[in-house]
């Protein structure tokens, strides 16, 4: 079982009573929401793919890119021999290489879904893209460092190739629905926007190396930061964050690679909206674990799937049909939209929603944030990435 899969009842639940003045969404059951119209194939060509990482999260397989019609599994990889077997197993795959590095040099393969530690997820992505191949990365595109990011960027722009981060949050049913309606003028500008990861562990989750031992709350950011970037396209453009050590063993001095204290972080954004966004990671509060967000704007707002405000109707909000088979998955049924959502963009040659600057514009800022905890809340701007100019 994924390891928030508690919380996947939490789209289900009835709405209720409207208050005067709200619009509803649906009420959303994936599989409900899945068969209420129809897919329709942009496309009869298979992409062929490749498949790294099989870790505690079992992402590699989680995603569903094995049950989808345009897709072929040509290979998968993972370091640790009984997990590369478990993958290929679940894949439905009969070829495999010991390492990304071997894989990526198969040339039957077009495009490779990065399910690796997520701090080699930069480098492998990198590396991905160097042997001319489309990336799909897990969370977070970079970890910890700018200068990865700039990195990240400076490869995609020279492969010419897609890139895209399944941030989950982006396809969870409240944050697709606030998408719709901002890019609809439902909310005019964010005023002010929260996103909360809560993610209780007194005690470390299993990891390749250890990485997610003491690990800074908000070099994990982008469930909380999608509630932001992932609803408006805008951008945080400075940050001051407070950070909190909920006495956990792996946050005393000495106790971790990262020299972290934090359990918790809890920063506030300034936007280019001129608004401004709290957005957190939060480790220590017990027995939570949760993903959720809000929005506040000058037409409207919204908390979890109802709209209150000055629009009197609404855009279409249910998320994009699934291939009929293919399933919506974990966090909130995002997995699968995902998934369609990269094989898509490579088939109608196009930016995946989530492309390397919408990536780095919920990742960096987490980056940046942790270094102003660590100096006691001081304001720090934030780098920015953007295309370049035609």
């Amino acid at each position: 079982m994924y390891r928030r899969d508690f919380l996947e009842g939490f789209g289900k639940v009835s709405l209720g009573t409207l208050a005067a003045g709200s619009l509803s969404m649906r009420a959303v059951d994936a599989r409900a929401e899945q068969a209420s119209r129809p897919w329709e194939p942009v496309s009869e060509r298979k992409v062929r793919m490749g498949i790294v990482g099989y870790g505690v999260c079992r992402f590699g397989a989680a995603f569903g890119f094995q049950d989808h019609p345009n897709v072929e599994i040509v290979a998968v990889s993972d370091l640790i021999p009984e997990r590369r077997r478990a993958l290929m197993k679940a894949c439905r795959c009969d070829k495999s290489y010991e390492s990304l590095e071997v894989l990526v040099k198969d040339t039957d393969i077009e495009a490779v879904f990065v399910a690796t530690d997520a701090p080699s997820h930069p480098r492998h992505c990198m590396e991905v893209l160097k042997h001319d191949k489309h990336a799909m990365t897990a969370v977070p595109a970079v970890f910890g460092s700018v200068e990865q990011a700039e990195q990240l960027v400076e490869a995609v722009q020279k492969s010419g190739l897609k890139y895209m981060m399944a941030e989950t949050s982006c396809f969870r049913p409240d944050c697709y629905g606030m998408r719709r309606i901002y890019k609809a003028g439902g909310f005019g500008r964010l005023i002010y926007s929260e996103g909360e990861y809560y993610h209780y562990h007194a005690k470390p989750i299993g990891s390749f190396k250890g990485w997610r031992v003491g690990m800074p709350p908000l070099w994990y950011p982008t469930h909380s930061t999608a509630y932001y970037v992932g609803v408006t396209g805008k951008r945080f453009t400075s940050v001051s964050c407070v950070g909190f050590n909920a006495g956990f063993e792996a946050y005393q001095p000495g106790a971790n690679k990262y020299n972290n204290p934090f359990t918790d972080e809890v920063a506030l954004f300034k936007t280019t909206e001129g608004g401004s966004s709290r957005m957190l990671m939060c480790k220590g509060i017990h027995k939570l674990v949760v993903e959720r967000g809000r929005v506040f704007g000058e037409r409207g707002w919204m908390d979890g799937t109802e709209y209150h405000g000055a629009a009197k109707t609404l855009p279409d909000t249910s998320r994009p049909p699934l291939p009929p088979g293919m399933p919506a998955g974990g966090h909130g049924g995002s997995h699968g939209p995902l998934a369609n959502e990269f094989i898509t963009s490579i088939l109608e040659d196009r930016e995946p929603l989530v492309n390397v600057y919408e990536a780095l514009a919920m990742t960096v800022p987490g980056i940046v944030a942790h270094k102003s905890a660590l100096k006691d809340g001081e304001t720090l701007d934030i780098p920015q990435f953007a295309p370049p100019r035609a």
